[in-house]
């Protein structure tokens, strides 16, 4: 009787320990599939937030172009369809990379980065932020999100400094970290020699890239030694279907420092703001604003307030700025603009300024960071601006707070 007891106990406190044991692993079986339900949700809704954002343009229509605050965020461009974004609505876009410029009381975002003489400072009352945007997608509160936006055909620029008495530009083209061999080039340069500061020399010409990728480009009557000379260059690559575009100014420091150009609205008012180097010597500039159609053909759009020159600026003798309105501000282009010391010594350069993104190829990153986020889906798209190929990519995130239970 004793040791029937005992077995009867012996089997309840299994047949209670199974259980819990099963309980335990059902309960955890059924929260991994809640959580897989959500992952796939989440995936789901990263798939229709991308195509939402690339294929409307928002409300109005024209936000990115007139400078008007959006009321739905939206990145196509209007004019066309599918996935083609507008290269303004992009411009607009808070960048997310920080590296934000600070001029007399106004912060820029530092669209382009600043990197080989390309500047894209745009006053952040004139962008949407991610803030804004999250409110307008109905996601704030509730999703985190990050737009790249990033060119599908990387075009890399450098100048080959062996070449010691004329101006060799050696180009990479690469598509997808593998190189694009026979690739078409197409090229614009602009240059300016500081024995003739005052008048901008300009050619054009093609060129294709070998079996990695690769072509060197002699310009054998340009003469870059001593630093003499100073130069804005844009190249527009295709193959196979896809186009690209890289660009290289050689923006020199002065002994009377550099301009810097400030975008202050979408309406096309540029800030040319002396940085003053070692002396108070005045710059000299010149500025011309060129419009760039879909075949790479450019045309002089003139700048409304400037009829001639040269004109400068001097911040030891109050004339740290100069105010100029490029013309017209609904065309994508881009301001070439070349400065000189006033009191001669030889020394020039030139910046770039692009006026819409896709011109000569920039980045954009919005949105939030994801890190220390559990799980973070996201989704690509191949979409175009301005005929130049470009990936979107969007990571989503979902802001509730939610795990395993063990």
């Amino acid at each position: 009787m004793t040791g029937s007891t005992i077995d009867h106990l012996i089997s309840l406190t299994v047949f209670i320990g199974a259980l819990l044991v099963f309980i335990s692993l059902f309960n955890q079986t059924l929260q991994t599939a809640i959580l897989y339900q959500r992952q796939r949700y989440l995936a789901t809704k990263c798939n229709d937030l991308l195509d939402n954002i690339m294929l409307n343009p928002g409300i109005p229509s024209d936000w990115g172009e007139s400078g008007n605050v959006p009321i739905g965020f939206g990145l196509q461009d209007p004019k066309f369809t599918h996935y083609a974004l507008s290269p303004f609505s992009l411009m607009r876009l808070l960048s997310f990379a920080g590296n934000r410029a600070y001029y007399n009381g106004t912060w820029y975002s530092n669209v382009s980065w600043g990197v080989n003489g390309g500047y894209l400072f745009l006053s952040e009352s004139e962008c949407v932020s991610y803030d804004l945007a999250s409110k307008l997608l109905g996601t704030k509160g509730t999703y985190g999100f990050r737009l790249t936006i990033m060119p599908t055909v990387n075009v890399t620029i450098v100048e080959d400094q062996s070449a010691a008495d004329h101006l060799r530009l050696n180009i990479t083209v690469l598509g997808q970290n593998s190189p694009l061999a026979g690739a078409s080039i197409k090229y614009l340069l602009y240059w300016i020699s500081a024995y003739i500061p005052t008048f901008v020399n300009f050619t054009t010409g093609m060129a294709s890239t070998d079996a990695l990728g690769f072509a060197s480009l002699e310009f054998h009557n340009i003469n870059v030694s001593q630093n003499k000379m100073a130069y804005v260059f844009i190249a527009r690559v295709s193959a196979g279907g896809l186009y690209g575009v890289g660009y290289l100014a050689r923006n020199a420091v002065t002994n009377a420092g550099t301009i810097v150009p400030y975008v202050e609205n979408s309406n096309g008012t540029i800030l040319l703001v002396h940085n003053p180097g070692d002396s108070n010597a005045a710059l000299h500039f010149n500025a011309s604003f060129y419009v760039l159609s879909s075949n790479f053909q450019t045309s002089n759009g003139g700048v409304l307030n400037i009829t001639s020159g040269p004109w400068l600026v001097n911040y030891g003798e109050g004339k740290p700025s100069f105010v100029l309105q490029i013309q017209p501000p609904n065309n994508g282009g881009f301001l070439v603009l070349s400065y000189w010391k006033e009191d001669g010594g030889n020394e020039c350069g030139m910046v770039v300024v692009p006026w819409g993104i896709g011109i000569i190829g920039l980045s954009i990153i919005f949105g939030g960071d994801s890190a220390g986020q559990g799980w973070v889906a996201t989704d690509i798209r191949q979409v175009a601006v301005r005929g130049i190929a470009y990936q979107a990519r969007l990571a989503l995130w979902s802001l509730e707070s939610y795990g395993m239970m063990g």
